[in-house]
């Protein structure tokens, strides 16, 4: 072989060694596919501690608790073993919604990450981050239920619409401010997880109607949808000025089914329970909640002597 030849089949190697990685810069990422794509990365760089290998748009906004802050001083910054982790994927807005537990010993965390992919380009990171002294955290229960709860993938046929599920999210949330459930499409069973508190007893009857407390305005919703498993986030808060906050829906033939929250309690808040009690953020439930289990009615106010806040 020439040494001609031999040149051309080098170079002809290197630019198929380079295709890959071409073709990976220029596709769009806003498909289901491209979505997972997008996330499965952000879970590598979140295990690595190191962002810098995220095909990330000039103007990232990277957010933690609806706070804007510095990518270089976030969460993403620090390496976690990741214990598990499920998602859903909204291609019609170009989004995934992830919760991840850590149960590390040294600093547990449980996450819930939203990714909004602009093209070929992660236009936003935005992560609820729950950790001790937040409301009622425990990453080890979270870790005890979640990975073994259904949210798979639901039959063609059997699936709801983007708009029924919008709907009865919004109707579970609308029955926190006058506590009438009415209007909620309560399934049976349905369990819920508050930030690691279990409503249920994995029961036949379970309901996640316990322990919804009255007078708490939920607003600034924003909703992340995928129609193929069911599942859909409201990130919310408590009030106008009220606290961060995740409720991740699981959905089954237009009834709940699963309902997960997480919701960050900033330092120097209490906790006031529905039958007047004040706790702290990871406090016990306080006697005379709607059943045994049952996580707590909170509303949230600084500790201080201002009029207390939403939660």
């Amino acid at each position: 072989m020439s040494r001609s030849a031999l040149k051309w089949i080098v170079i002809f190697a290197g630019m198929l060694a380079l295709a890959p990685m071409a073709t990976f810069a220029q596709q769009n990422l806003c498909t289901r596919d491209g979505l997972q794509s997008a996330t499965d990365m952000y879970l590598a760089a979140q295990t690595k501690g190191d962002p810098s290998g995220l095909p990330l748009a000039k103007g990232l906004d990277y957010i933690e608790n609806m706070q804007v802050v510095d990518i270089k001083t976030g969460v993403i910054q620090k390496p976690m073993k990741i214990d598990f982790h499920r998602t859903l994927i909204d291609p019609a807005t170009c989004q995934s919604y992830t919760e991840i537990i850590v149960t590390d010993k040294t600093h547990p965390y449980v996450l819930g990450t939203r990714l909004r992919v602009n093209h070929d380009k992660i236009a936003e990171i935005e992560s609820m981050v729950t950790q001790e002294g937040d409301w009622l955290f425990n990453a080890d229960n979270y870790m005890k239920w979640s990975p073994n709860e259904d949210w798979g993938v639901i039959p063609a046929g059997q699936r709801d619409t983007r708009d029924t599920l919008v709907a009865a999210a919004n109707a579970y949330l609308d029955a926190f401010l006058e506590a009438k459930g009415d209007l909620v499409p309560w399934g049976y069973p349905c369990e819920r997880t508050e930030g690691g508190l279990r409503t249920g007893k994995q029961q036949p009857d379970d309901t996640c109607q316990v322990g919804v407390p009255a007078g708490v305005n939920i607003v600034a919703r924003r909703f992340i949808v995928d129609e193929d498993t069911g599942m859909i986030v409201a990130l919310c808060t408590f009030g106008v000025n009220g606290l961060a906050d995740a409720h991740l829906f699981r959905i089954e033939k237009g009834k709940l089914r699963f309902v997960h929250t997480l919701t960050h309690v900033p330092a120097g808040y209490r906790v006031r329970l529905s039958n007047g009690r004040t706790v702290g953020a990871n406090g016990q439930p306080a006697p005379g909640s709607s059943s045994p289990g049952a996580a707590p009615a909170p509303n949230v106010a600084p500790a201080t002597n201002q009029p207390p806040q939403n939660q």
